[in-house]
């Protein structure tokens, strides 16, 4: 049985999710919880190994629906040997992306049946769903700007997407967040990083630490 808290971090590219999880974990310390991060895909060896493969800008023929199923692999093999493990020691788990991930970029962005994506995610997390998910909005041009101004790393298969691919992500996202206004709590991202980490930070007390 889950005993531990589960926040999963989501936004388009060069919102700066994976910052603000970083900005966080002194604060969080704080409150008396283990601390854990992973992130996807990713977090185990199968996974990363998955991770390569999605990003390798020489599989440039992948499939929209090869590329999704790699994608729910690695979450699978990521939930049974990092997440319920976590979860299961009372752990506060913080996941860089999660199953929204896959709706707003495989969904909104490659077009393929959303529905169908919701059943795959069902399936390979047998329905476990985060206790909260914060989304880091900003737009795509500026978030697109962030990212090539702050490059450290090769070009990989998904850095070579459209402008009009990553607007269509965001509007996922934004879907999501009408559909799930119970678990997903928008964070304006455009703002200073230290700002953005104060909103993060006040969300979560306000949900879980608040006494």
């Amino acid at each position: 049985m889950k005993k531990g808290l589960f926040i999963s971090f989501e936004g388009p590219d060069g919102a700066g999710k994976t910052s603000v999880l970083q900005g966080l974990l002194p604060k969080l310390a704080t409150f008396g919880m283990d601390l854990e991060t992973t992130r996807e895909p990713g977090g185990v060896a199968i996974a990363e190994s998955i991770r390569s493969l999605i990003l390798n800008p020489e599989n440039t023929t992948m499939d929209d629906k090869t590329e999704l199923l790699l994608y729910i692999a690695a979450r699978r093999q990521h939930l049974k040997e990092r997440i319920l493990p976590a979860l299961e020691d009372g752990k506060l788990l913080l996941v860089d992306r999660f199953i929204d991930s896959s709706v707003a970029y495989q969904g909104f962005g490659r077009g393929l049946n959303v529905e169908d994506i919701n059943w795959l995610n069902t399936y390979a997390t047998d329905g476990l769903v985060p206790d909260l998910t914060l989304y880091f909005d900003i737009e795509v041009e500026e978030g697109l700007a962030r990212i090539a101004k702050n490059r450290h790393h090769d070009v990989d298969r998904l850095d070579m997407e459209t402008v009009d691919m990553h607007e269509r992500v965001r509007q996922g996202y934004l879907s999501m967040l009408d559909r799930y206004p119970d678990r997903i709590v928008k964070v304006d991202a455009s703002q200073e990083l230290e700002l953005v980490i104060a909103d993060a930070l006040a969300v979560i007390v306000e949900r879980f630490f608040k006494n």
